[in-house]
């Protein structure tokens, strides 16, 4: 990313991630942990953040994968 796209980016706060994913904040942390989901950004000593555009990157996945499911399995019908 260049310093542009750096400034336009927005960065999500666990609640707003919790809300637009619907995990808990501990599923959140043990998907992190295994390489599944987006890791945060230090804000501070004690402030993390998300990219939003890595949160949203993440959805779009989830959903790519579902609609693959649902094509995998009316194929098999």
């Amino acid at each position: 990313m260049n310093q542009e796209a750096n400034a336009k980016e927005k960065i999500l706060r666990l609640p707003e991630v919790k809300a637009r994913t619907g995990l808990s904040r501990s599923t959140i942390y043990a998907l992190i942990a295994k390489n599944d989901f987006p890791r945060h950004v230090p804000l501070g000593m004690r402030c993390v953040g998300w990219l939003e555009s890595e949160i949203d990157s993440w959805i779009a996945t989830r959903v790519g994968e579902r609609r693959q499911l649902r094509v995998a399995r009316s194929k098999d019908s």
